[in-house]
């Protein structure tokens, strides 16, 4: 298994920015990857955020496994966390998550009611690693563009407040990662799903480590996706398998690997192979 790490200097400015900016907050809103749950969540949020109302959102959860989903949102509510499905791409579930973060922050808004501050707006402070689509869901949860969006890592690169309502206040941050992984596996799923940045890894490794993935725990799928008769023991000859089904071939009909390995994590990331969770609750 390739090693994948990365973490460009900005993200240590991000940081220390969300350090301060936490006092002011009195939710933590982290979007995760629903295809990796785990593997999206930064360590040092649970760190930064300990003793503040806690939501998580299962974004692009139209790409991740329906079942795997459901048994995700059981795992965070065990673990005292709320927990919404949502896609913010076409808005499923934003609607769900003005009652619960009323639900969340029921404690802090009876507090206020008791002192007399009337309509004080929930301070919620959005995080999230790169790429795993915070700008998309705030302008999805603001009915507006209010915020740069891009499917690049690292778009958002300042925070800004943004007024929803006289109830909700959001504090958009940059995404960040860890310095180091403890679990490679942690970096491939990132890798996988495009949280880290593609210049710096093999794509012909990521797309062979998916190719395994993919046989052992959704036989078939590739078989089907790219009418090959069968995903053979060695990963480079299902890719050379799907380089002659897809025409990839550089001069000489030679087959073209990478650009093979790019259709296979493309069309993983996209959901054109279906609906694939790559982690799934112990």
């Amino acid at each position: 298994m390739a090693n994948y790490q990365w973490y460009p200097g900005h993200m240590t400015k991000a940081k220390r920015m969300m350090q301060e900016d936490i006092k002011l907050i009195d939710l933590v809103i982290e979007l995760v990857d629903a295809r990796v749950p785990l593997s999206s969540r930064n360590p040092d949020i649970d760190e930064l955020g300990k003793n503040k109302s806690r939501l998580i959102l299962l974004n692009k959860s139209d790409l991740a496994d329906a079942g795997k989903n459901k048994r995700w949102m059981k795992y965070f509510s065990d673990r005292g966390l709320y927990a919404v499905e949502i896609n913010s791409r076409n808005g499923h579930g934003i609607k769900a998550i003005h009652g619960v973060v009323q639900e969340a922050c029921r404690e802090k808004i009876e507090r206020d009611r008791k002192r007399g501050i009337l309509n004080r707006p929930v301070r919620a402070m959005v995080v999230g690693i790169p790429n795993v689509g915070k700008s998309t869901f705030i302008n999805a949860f603001a009915g507006k563009a209010c915020t740069r969006t891009g499917n690049k890592p690292g778009v958002t690169k300042g925070k800004q407040w943004i007024r929803l309502n006289k109830g909700l206040e959001l504090l958009d941050t940059p995404g960040i990662l860890w310095p180091k992984f403890d679990d490679q596996t942690v970096g491939l799923h990132l890798a996988m799903v495009g949280s880290i940045n593609d210049e710096i890894i093999h794509i012909d490794e990521l797309a062979c480590d998916l190719i395994r993935f993919m046989a052992s725990d959704y036989p078939g799928l590739l078989e089907k996706r790219y009418e090959i008769t069968s995903v053979e023991a060695d990963a480079y000859e299902t890719l050379r398998a799907i380089c002659i089904s897809r025409r990839c071939f550089l001069k000489g009909e030679e087959p073209d690997l990478m650009k093979a390995a790019a259709i296979v994590v493309d069309d993983f990331r996209s959901g054109r192979l279906g609906r694939i969770s790559l982690e799934t609750p112990q």
